[in-house]
Parts: C-alpha cells; sequence; structure tokens
C-alpha cells in the first residue's frame, strides 16, 4: 500500500494575523518536497501542524484516507509520522537523560 500525507485548506492564525492560509499539501511515498518562501512565510508553521506540534484553526491533516488532526504527536510518531529538530536537545542546559525525561 502506498503512503500519502496529505493537508486539506491549512489556516493558522495569532491573533490577527494569519500565517497560513488555506494551504493544502501532498506528499507521496518516495517523494521529496519543499517548501519554499521567504523568512515569515509559513512553512515552519505547516510543517509543525503536520507533526502535531500546534493544531490547525482550521483545515485538516490526513495520513491515506484518515484524519489525523487531532492525533497527539506522539501518535502520529506510531503511525510513522516523525519529526528530528535541527538542534541537538530541546532544551539545551539539560543532560540527555533530562531531555528524555522532560
Amino acid at each position: 500500500m502506498s503512503i500519502r500525507i496529505h493537508t486539506q485548506e491549512l489556516v493558522k492564525r495569532y491573533g490577527k494575523r494569519t500565517v497560513v492560509n488555506h494551504a493544502s499539501v501532498e506528499v507521496k511515498q518516495g517523494e521529496i518536497v519543499g517548501l519554499l518562501g521567504p523568512n515569515g512565510a509559513g512553512k515552519t508553521t505547516t510543517f509543525y501542524m503536520v507533526v502535531g506540534l500546534i493544531k490547525p484553526d482550521e483545515g485538516a491533516v490526513y495520513l491515506n484516507d484518515t484524519d489525523i488532526t487531532k492525533l497527539a504527536m506522539y501518535k502520529r510518531a506510531q503511525l510513522g509520522i516523525g519529526y528530528l529538530p535541527q538542534e541537538a536537545s530541546v532544551f539545551r542546559k539539560l543532560s540527555v537523560e533530562d531531555n528524555i525525561s522532560a
């Protein structure tokens, strides 16, 4: 079975500012996709909504045909959607063990 992640009309607002405005993206198994745009265009925010770090104000995220919009990040990870941050640790002043425990 081919795996597909897609978003439908994602919207994210912070106060009166709309930072993602009806973004729809489709990524099929084996594809490599980049989100391009200037700083502040909503690329990171869109990615964070896909992996579950933040919730969209509108729209949905699907894995194949299953709506995963309301699933927590750890539940999405169990389905194979992961996020590896660029930073070496989440909390720089904590040890590796303490970061894992946090």
